[in-house]
């Protein structure tokens, strides 16, 4: 980790001005919110799930895919949470493993150990296999922040993605091509964040970079990432829409990008329009895109110490906000950022003030059920079957017959 992504991490986490444009503890807020906050810190708000079912099958029943983010050291040195992951997960999605800072040693080495090692794993237990990212501005390695220019950037920008893709091919069934590539607070005209690729290669090194994953693998779903979408607030409103322009730009040049990847790192019920959400995501499905839900956690700063109340609250945020995004059918699967408390981000980026442990994910670090696995399980009890099978779906109902 370098110091330019702890900082924008904690954008997302906290909501910090200087990064994000919001105030601290980014909240959601829903139109019945009084009543629900009520509900939920009274403990009469009911979270029971029906059934032994796990999330994978729970959603598999809706033609939809639940999945989340782990890496190669966790499920090699974490037995039970290799077994919760297997039991829960339709898909694995890859953390740092295959990112530059993992995969690049040097400029001559392609370190695919790790990676190879997931896609194993998953193909045992039918699972899809989702990876981040192909191009970003954060967890660079050291030689190719000092040897990267403007003579050199395309090639070794097309050399590494051509690499990767074309090893994977097949074998990872959607891309984060692009991450968080839009930063309405830089104050560029096209809404760009000003990073090293921007600066050697133009804006147009995100065309650039879904037409060589294509190239590489034609089958795969390449997504454009990013966060800050949420929210009902002055800096969201500005992001969704410089996204949007930016979807539409890419969509206008016939650019093989397949869908947008909501990452959702999330927090409190307030400051949230279901209906503004909603118009976005429509209008994003209204380019002929998909949309995957890439990173949800809920950051359970500003909660109460008592874990009991806590829990609740975290669970119902799971349950409304998946509730409202899910309405929309261009939406394929929702992949939480981790499964267990044990290995958040969040303690180490956005430790609670009370010093108690972050508990944002479905399992607690012991790997115990909490009432957010209930809250994401009965969000998809409420989704009304996908009546069309997306190929990301049918991707996976393949696997489920392979010997």
């Amino acid at each position: 980790m370098n110091h330019r992504q702890i900082t924008r991490r904690l954008a997302i986490a906290l909501g910090l001005s200087t990064f994000a444009g919001v105030s601290v503890s980014p909240l959601l807020k829903l139109e019945n919110l009084s009543q629900q906050a009520e509900a939920v810190e009274s403990g009469t708000q009911d979270f029971t799930v029906v059934g032994n079912a796990s999330l994978r099958e729970r959603a598999a029943a809706k033609r939809f895919l639940f999945g989340a983010a782990t890496g190669y050291y966790k499920l090699t040195n974490d037995a039970a949470l290799n077994a919760k992951f297997s039991q829960d997960c339709a898909i694995l999605m890859a953390e740092e493993d295959l990112l530059w800072g993992a995969l690049r040693p040097d400029a001559d080495t392609f370190a695919f150990t790790k990676g190879d090692w997931l896609i194993d794993y998953a193909r045992q237990h039918k699972m899809l296999v989702g990876a981040t990212h192909l191009v970003w501005h954060e967890y660079m390695p050291q030689w190719l922040e000092e040897k990267l220019n403007k003579q050199n950037a395309e090639q070794i920008l097309l050399q590494h993605i051509n690499k990767v893709v074309t090893r994977y091919a097949n074998k990872i069934h959607f891309w984060s091509v692009v991450n968080e590539a839009i930063l309405t607070s830089d104050k560029r005209p096209d809404g760009l964040r000003k990073t090293p690729w921007l600066e050697f290669l133009g804006p147009d090194y995100i065309e650039m970079a879904f037409r060589a994953a294509a190239a590489a693998d034609p089958q795969a779903l390449l997504l454009y990432n990013d966060n800050a979408l949420e929210y009902d607030i002055p800096y969201h409103d500005e992001r969704r829409a410089a996204v949007l322009k930016w979807l539409e730009r890419l969509k206008s040049k016939d650019t093989p990008i397949h869908g947008l990847g909501l990452q959702s790192h999330i927090g409190k019920l307030d400051n949230f329009s279901p209906k503004k959400l909603k118009t976005f995501l429509r209008d994003v499905a209204s380019l002929g895109l998909k949309i995957v839900i890439t990173e949800m956690d809920v950051g359970d700063a500003g909660m109460p110490t008592d874990i009991k109340v806590r829990d609740r609250m975290v669970a119902e945020v799971y349950k409304q906000f998946l509730s409202v995004v899910l309405e929309e059918p261009a939406v394929l699967g929702a992949i939480t950022w981790g499964l267990s408390d044990k290995y958040t981000w969040l303690s180490n980026y956005a430790p609670r003030e009370d010093g108690t442990p972050v508990r944002s994910l479905p399992y607690d670090a012991e790997m115990n059920r909490k009432l957010a696995w209930n809250g994401i399980a009965l969000a998809f009890e409420q989704l009304k079957q996908r009546r069309k099978s997306s190929k990301l779906w049918l991707a996976w109902r393949r696997l489920q017959t392979q010997v």
